[in-house]
């Protein structure tokens, strides 16, 4: 199990039922909330709290809450997690990071986070990431991961845009 994770900012914490508060803060942020699910009620954020940590309990992998490591102060969630993503069983990464942290580089800390953690200890032969074709934030984010080879999927049925990487 991958577990807690520092970066240079920032501590990322295995999502846990107890963090249903956090993502109900977090999704309550309306730039945020037209790109993930909308604004959840209190009982939706327990949902996803409680799928999350099924996820880290299942797979040892799952999205981390990330926290200012100074202040304490909430400033997303993000990591990697195991997703069923066009065809496959595949290890995605992925970010939401509250708006008025965005510009800062927080998503990407996150992003080099997981991408060391699935390369590394996890031994991933490939990470992927998507998001709407139209999120040009979180595709710049997967450019600057390195991420390559746009292209277009459907999940859940909804257009999305896939972008891939290789074991360095």
């Amino acid at each position: 199990m991958v577990g807690r994770y520092d970066t240079p900012r920032l501590r990322l914490e295995p999502i846990e039922p107890a963090h249903a508060v956090e993502l109900w803060r977090l999704h309550a942020d309306e730039p945020v909330a037209i790109w993930w699910l909308g604004r959840l009620r209190l009982p939706q954020a327990q949902a996803v709290a409680d799928e999350m940590a099924a996820g880290w309990a299942r797979d040892g992998v799952h999205k981390w809450i990330a926290y200012d490591r100074v202040s304490g102060e909430l400033v997303g969630r993000g990591g990697l997690s195991y997703q069923h993503v066009d065809g496959a069983r595949r290890l995605e990464i992925g970010w939401i990071v509250r708006a008025r942290y965005w510009g800062r580089g927080y998503a990407t800390e996150i992003g080099r986070a997981g991408l060391e953690v699935g390369f590394g200890e996890l031994g991933a032969d490939e990470i992927v990431a998507f998001t709407e074709p139209d999120n040009l934030r979180s595709r710049a984010v997967m450019e600057r991961l390195g991420m390559r080879d746009p292209r277009p999927i459907r999940h859940h049925g909804e257009h999305f845009v896939l972008y891939t990487l290789p074991r360095p």
